[in-house]
């Protein structure tokens, strides 16, 4: 019968990458009729030297709520496709660490989906891919998805 998956997070972090790896759980939580967990975790350390603006609202609060604009156009097309469960966590903290190690061991997932890239091939090299790490930590299979080329 193989191999059924109920609990798919995927991470959403904006990139085309990210794009496709959500198009890729849509397909996959469909066929299983599971469960959708949007997960995007703000990198704390963009913050690490910003300040507080006029209005009051830190740059932590604004990333917070783009992040929610951003997750919440996601969950609506998922809805709109028939994905009946879906939910969304934001984060704060390393998505290397925050997705394998913490959303994805309290949310029970029994698959993680993202994208191939996500940064310059400098930061790859320095700190390897957030796909990578999410392969190395994660409590469950991990399913990362390549943006399609023409070659292909």
């Amino acid at each position: 019968m193989g191999l059924e998956y109920k609990n798919i997070l995927v991470a959403i972090d904006g990139s085309e990458e990210a794009e496709w790896a959500f198009k890729k759980a849509i397909e996959i939580a469909r066929k299983n009729n599971a469960k959708l967990l949007l997960a995007h975790v703000i990198e704390t350390r963009t913050y690490a030297y910003s300040t507080v603006e006029a209005n009051d609202q830190t740059i932590s609060e604004r990333g917070k709520l783009i992040a929610s604009e951003l997750l919440e156009k996601y969950k609506e097309t998922a809805v709109k496709v028939g994905i009946t469960d879906v939910d969304y966590a934001i984060e704060f903290g390393s998505p290397r660490v925050k997705i394998p190690k913490e959303i994805a061991k309290n949310n029970n997932c029994d698959l993680i989906i993202c994208g191939a890239t996500g940064m310059s091939a400098v930061e790859r090299f320095l700190m390897g891919s957030v796909s990578e790490h999410i392969t190395r930590y994660a409590p469950c299979d991990v399913l990362v998805v390549r943006k399609e080329t023409e070659e292909a």
